[in-house]
């Protein structure tokens, strides 16, 4: 069934076209243009000039709506329902460090949700290979060092799923194991680490190409010791994951990240299960969290764990607080992630041969409908 929108301002990476429509397909865009005239259609769906741009994906979160996604399959199918309303068409499935063997089992869950959901991308290991120095909200007894015997078996036990993965470079076997992963086909992000810009550079160079959570758990920008964030900056293959919800990171920073990295920021939500949910007492893998006005810390400590953030609220802060241009806040939530995965051929532009996932704005930019592989989940 052939479904026609039209009337829209389109925006997305490669620019606002307005009177924008888009005939789609079962699951695929099979055409686009401008103009009153355009093809015939068995459902058509009047835009009414709102705007409509591609799916979001969230490269990082681990849950939402009151639910962990690493509390089994019904917790995880929850979960994703709470961001899919809030237009995160597609999400990678983000683990604590946990005992390695829960790690297993929860990735080979994973590895079965994936096969019967498409809008599931795989997983993100946040953990084990942690500094314990800057590991954030894990326990230091679930940290472990990059041996290749452990590599192998979280990537025996993903099956082809494991999307990426957080390592800290300083550890001892990190970049021979970055060698395994990216042979695998693995995005390789560092983060969680005490390194210096010098180990950052040497961690890119051995295929790393994600930078966990900018500025945050990591050390910051010095006059005389620039760090992580400044070899990222500097490196064109490098995407920066950044969270966009006022606390992580201060808007006016933001804005400067999305100028030093033009086209390389990434909007991620690093959510846990309050997001879309109440304050209230939490957990995030193994650890109790405390969630008060929107902050996530772990229970009893300043230490924050994970974000309330859902992306449509990053977006309106990244164009409203962080003052940032719309075209580049977007592409931000859509094509630099799916580049970061390798999926820029497939999602994160509404143009023929995309996946059929689309979100309607209003001039709040509050969503107003959301659609993924050419279904309807929410308007």
């Amino acid at each position: 069934m052939a479904t026609l929108f039209h009337s829209a301002r389109k925006l997305d990476a490669h620019g606002q076209v307005d009177d924008f429509w888009m005939l789609v397909d079962c699951d695929t865009i099979t055409s686009t243009g401008s103009g009153h005239a355009h093809p015939a259609a068995t459902e058509k769906v009047d835009v009414a000039g709102r705007w409509l741009v591609p799916g979001f994906i969230d490269l990082h979160g681990h849950g939402g709506g009151g639910h962990a996604y690493d509390d089994g399959p019904g917790a995880l199918t929850a979960a994703l329902a709470t961001h899919r309303q809030h237009g995160t068409t597609r999400s990678v499935i983000s683990l604590v460090a946990n005992p390695i063997n829960d790690l297993l089992a929860t990735l080979d869950t994973i590895a079965e949700f994936a096969a019967r959901d498409p809008l599931v991308l795989g997983a993100h290991l946040e953990g084990p290979f942690l500094a314990p120095e800057n590991r954030g909200a894990p326990s230091p007894e679930y940290l472990l060092e990059p041996s290749p015997a452990t590599v192998d078996l979280l990537l025996n036990a993903a099956r082809g799923t494991l999307r990426q993965i957080t390592i800290a470079p300083e550890l001892p076997n990190a970049l021979e194991a970055m060698d395994i992963l990216v042979e695998a086909g693995v995005a390789v992000a560092i983060g969680h680490t005490m390194a210096d810009e010098v180990l950052a550079r040497r961690a890119f160079d051995a295929g790393a190409r994600i930078l966990t959570h900018a500025f945050n758990a990591m050390p910051g920008i010095h006059h005389r010791a620039p760090g992580p964030i400044v070899a990222a900056f500097n490196d064109d293959r490098v995407t920066l994951e950044l969270i966009l919800d006022g606390m992580h990171v201060h808007p006016s920073v933001a804005r400067l990240a999305f100028g030093a990295a033009p086209g390389r920021i990434a909007l991620v939500t690093d959510a846990m299960a309050a997001a879309g949910s109440d304050d209230g007492e939490y957990t995030l893998g193994s650890r109790d969290v405390t969630v008060r006005d929107g902050l996530a810390t772990l229970s009893g400590t300043t230490t924050i764990a994970g974000s309330t953030l859902t992306q449509d609220a990053a977006l309106r802060l990244a164009v409203t607080d962080a003052r940032v241009p719309p075209l580049d806040a977007v592409t931000a939530l859509t094509l630099t992630p799916a580049r970061a995965l390798g999926l820029e051929h497939r999602h994160g532009l509404l143009s023929p041969g995309f996946a059929a996932d689309a979100v309607l704005l209003d001039d709040d930019w509050q969503v107003t409908d959301v659609w993924a592989a050419g279904g309807r989940i929410r308007g």
